[in-house]
């Protein structure tokens, strides 16, 4: 089986991981994808991840993260689609909720966080949303 949209899928697995309150996620791993939980982790929505390999495959063990038995991570939602690409130049980031949640942008200098992308000047690709 191929994914169509494998960051979906990612978001989707941490979604439901949140959702019944479990300590980690197995996502198959991607280069992409890795980055995108490295700034996931960096801002403190998730606790660590490792990539293991079994059986030939990858796969990236996330810890989930949680205050009080509250999952750090209330929302996530995924913005660009194969279907429907979004672009957001240096100075017309996306703010979400006010500065609350981060907006991860996929630029030529990597994954980053909208705010990172404003301050180096960059555009890019709005991958998602997560607060």
């Amino acid at each position: 089986m191929t994914i169509s949209d494998p960051i979906a899928d990612a978001l989707t697995r941490i979604r439901n991981a949140n959702l019944v309150k479990h300590d980690s996620v197995s996502i198959p791993a991607s280069n992409l994808k890795e980055e995108l939980i490295k700034v996931l982790q960096k801002e403190g929505y998730v606790d660590s991840y490792t990539v293991e390999e079994k059986d030939g495959f990858k796969n990236i063990n996330v810890t989930l993260k949680y205050n009080n038995g509250q999952s750090v991570i209330s929302g996530l939602q995924r913005v660009s689609k194969p279907g429907l690409r979004v672009y957001s130049k240096a100075k017309n980031m996306p703010r979400v909720f006010d500065g609350m949640g981060i907006a991860v942008i996929s630029t030529s200098k990597g994954l980053m966080t909208e705010k990172e992308a404003r301050a180096n000047k960059l555009g890019g690709e709005v991958l998602c949303y997560i607060w």
